[in-house]
């Protein structure tokens, strides 16, 4: 619950941020003068709210996980686990051509990792209790591996551009479109500005918004598919293979915040496959074993 209110609490502190910025910029007012719609106005204050939002989480996003999780960053190894987890990880980044990550422990039940930053050279690569508990070393070296995979192949930011685009894209088109329902609704010509503007609004946002999370659970989908080829090529294919069987045997309750859930290795279910941020297990064992 703890978790859940944080993240919930960091995104509105960030969304109020930027409304400030909106603001004293003016470029409220710029979008809407003389009372009508200034197109490049409002795609300049979309654009800020939408891209600024997913650049602001990516900034905060090793802080934000280390809270979240009470991930617990290894300086000194305090144990051999520990001192391997290090090893291993400087391994395969040194293998994939990107800077040491740290890398870090949680406190979970699951079997999980994930990884996040903001650059390819400052990243986080955390693994649950859970998963150095159940996995072999060799699954926890695959893990990694497919941890390492992400970052060293971009996918925070790519995925951090393409959700800020979208946003951008709801936030200009909701206030198009509730501009004309509203004048048809009203009968004022110039529209908006009034409740039902904004109720109008509100209603479309969610409406595209879950339009666009398609496009971006879908690209979520390819890059899990793509980790695990790095994965299998850092670690080999066998160790990825009996890693992802390891996890669909019995991996638990995913306990990570909705916004590093993405980037975990078991990942989530979702109401259908078209929300599901991870392809089925079953799909990324059947693409390794028949890779060639």
């Amino acid at each position: 619950m703890l978790r859940i209110v944080l993240f919930v609490l960091t995104n509105l502190a960030v969304m109020a941020l930027l409304t400030i910025v909106v603001k004293l910029t003016g470029l409220d007012v710029y979008a809407y003068r003389r009372g009508g719609i200034n197109f490049e106005g409002l795609l300049i204050m979309s654009a800020v709210l939408g891209m600024g939002g997913s650049f602001i989480s990516l900034a905060m996003s090793k802080f934000i996980a280390k809270m979240t999780t009470h991930a617990q960053v290894i300086t000194q190894p305090r144990n051999a686990t520990e001192q391997w987890l290090l090893d291993s990880v400087r391994r395969h980044a040194d293998k994939a051509g990107i800077g040491m990550p740290e890398v870090a422990v949680y406190d979970a039940p699951e079997m999980n990792a994930f990884a996040t930053g903001m650059t390819r050279n400052s990243s986080l690569v955390a693994v649950s209790t859970g998963l150095l508990q159940g996995m072999d070393r060799n699954e926890v070296d695959a893990v990694l591996g497919h941890e390492i995979s992400h970052v060293a192949n971009g996918d925070m930011v790519t995925m951090t551009l393409l959700q800020g685009v979208l946003n951008t894209f709801v936030i200009f088109l909701a206030r198009v479109i509730g501009t004309v329902v509203d004048r048809a609704i009203s009968g004022n010509r110039e529209g908006g500005g009034g409740l039902a503007y904004f109720g109008i609004v509100m209603v479309l946002q969610l409406v595209l918004g879950a339009l666009a999370s398609l496009i971006v659970m879908a690209f979520s989908r390819w890059r899990e598919f793509r980790a695990d080829a790095g994965g299998a090529n850092l670690a080999g294919r066998e160790a990825m293979i009996a890693a992802l069987q390891r996890l669909a045997g019995n991996r638990g309750e995913n306990t990570l915040p909705k916004a590093l859930a993405a980037f975990g290795v078991s990942g989530e279910g979702g109401l259908s496959r078209l929300f599901m941020s991870h392809p089925p297990l079953e799909e990324r064992i059947a693409a390794l074993r028949a890779a060639r």
